[in-house]
């Protein structure tokens, strides 16, 4: 056999062992993926479900058996829901208005507050601060409901019942102690280093915040506002109990109005349904890599 010429690329056989290792590796990967795929689907079927249904007359959502694809799919529905011009689409619009304000300010509202809270508590040593923050994380550990009773005396009190800033004050108590976990974790793996070096060239600690630690924060500022947006979007309890007149309700109650006596719209429901659905998965399709690089970088500590 003769010796390899100078430049030929020389290619020795991988270990027995690395090899073994490897087919040992490749059915727990098989396993992985295929457990993966049935989660997707079984998340993406009640999707599929909904708007299959949302394309339906109503005869053909109530025929049996049941058709996923439908025969003759129609948009009526969505017309009907997305048209100023007749009654449904005015109080469906007029829902939709009300969850893109209440959340859009709850989210807004929770940014602010939380990352000048979370920067604090990660930056500051100040007597009780342990005591303190882990006092904020003490609501998470209640479920929601426990406090609706509390909350509705409070806002009878303050005259904010059946007004949208009751909704807003009420899940800016929800969103906020994980928010500022979720900050404080992010903040502590900053380096206060850098926030020295502005310093050091003239910047005060606000010029340092905002030009440094701010945009080193930015996937965990989108994380809570993406969590913040999706808390107010999705609730229905507290919705239902301080919202009374119909032209303050919002979506998840509004969709109620599709449920009456002696029948209810299934088509207008998914589509409605549908439609309300479709803002929090783009949304959270455009930013999950934010969500969860504030997770993770959150949670390890460097």
């Amino acid at each position: 056999m003769s010796p390899p010429a100078i430049g030929d690329a020389v290619v020795t056989p991988a270990p027995a062992a690395a090899v073994a290792r490897r087919r040992r590796r490749d059915p727990w990967r098989i396993a992985g993926n295929v457990y993966l795929a049935l989660l997707v689907l079984f998340a993406m079927l009640p999707m599929a479900w909904m708007l299959s249904t949302s394309l339906k007359t109503q005869f053909a959502a109530l025929q049996y058996p049941p058709q996923w694809i439908p025969s003759n799919p129609t948009i009526e529905q969505y017309r009907r829901l997305l048209s100023p011009a007749n009654d449904v689409g005015r109080e469906f619009l007029t829902y939709a208005f009300n969850s893109i304000y209440v959340s859009i300010t709850t989210t807004i509202l929770g940014v602010v507050i939380a990352v000048p809270a979370a920067y604090a508590f990660s930056r500051f040593r100040f007597p009780g601060r342990h005591l303190l923050f882990y006092a904020v994380l003490v609501r998470n550990m209640f479920p929601a409901v426990v406090f609706l009773i509390p909350l509705f005396i409070l806002m009878r009190w303050l005259r904010l019942v059946n007004t949208p800033l009751s909704l807003i004050l009420t899940y800016l108590t929800f969103g906020l102690p994980l928010s500022i976990w979720l900050l404080k974790g992010f903040y502590d793996n900053i380096p206060p280093q850098l926030e020295q070096a502005a310093r050091i060239d003239g910047a005060t600690r606000f010029q340092a915040f905002i030009r440094v630690v701010m945009p080193l924060s930015s996937p965990g500022i989108i994380a809570t506002a993406i969590y913040s947006f999706i808390l107010a979007w999705n609730e229905y309890v507290y919705a239902l109990v301080f919202l009374t007149s119909k032209a303050s309700l919002t979506l998840p109650v509004g969709l109620e109005r599709f449920f009456t006596e002696y029948a209810t719209n299934w088509p207008g429901l998914m589509a409605a349904s549908f439609i309300m659905s479709v803002p929090v998965v783009v949304l959270f399709l455009i930013l999950q890599k934010y969500f969860v690089r504030a997770l993770t970088e959150g949670a390890v500590k460097h």
